[in-house]
C-alpha cells in the first residue's frame, strides 16, 4: 500500500521548504477520481476535502494541513469545502 501522509508543520517549515512560493490551484465543491504520475506535495490554504485510495485508505484534509501523494496513488477526491492549495510536484 501507498501511504498518503497529512503532517501539521510550523510556518518556519514550511518558508524553509519555499512552500509560499509555490503556484495555487483551486477547485469547487465536487467529486473526482485522480492518478498520480508524480509525488504531489501541498499546503491547505483553505478547503476540506476527503480522498479515499484504491487501495481503500481514506484521508482527510483541512486548511492547514501538508500533504504528500506519492507517485503511483490512484483515489477519488471528495471535496466538501472548495480548497484553495499551495502545490508542488517532485
Amino acid at each position: 500500500m501507498i501511504k498518503v501522509t497529512v503532517e501539521k508543520l510550523q510556518k518556519e517549515d514550511l518558508q524553509k521548504r519555499g512552500v509560499f512560493q509555490w503556484p495555487i490551484w483551486e477547485k469547487e465543491v465536487s467529486v473526482f477520481d485522480w492518478v498520480y504520475d508524480s509525488t504531489e506535495e501541498f499546503f491547505v490554504i483553505e478547503g476540506d476535502v476527503e480522498v479515499t485510495t484504491h487501495d481503500g485508505q481514506k484521508i482527510e484534509f483541512k486548511t492547514g494541513d501538508f500533504v504528500t501523494f506519492p507517485k503511483g496513488v490512484q483515489c477519488t477526491w471528495n471535496v466538501k469545502k472548495p480548497i484553495r492549495k499551495h502545490f508542488n510536484f517532485k
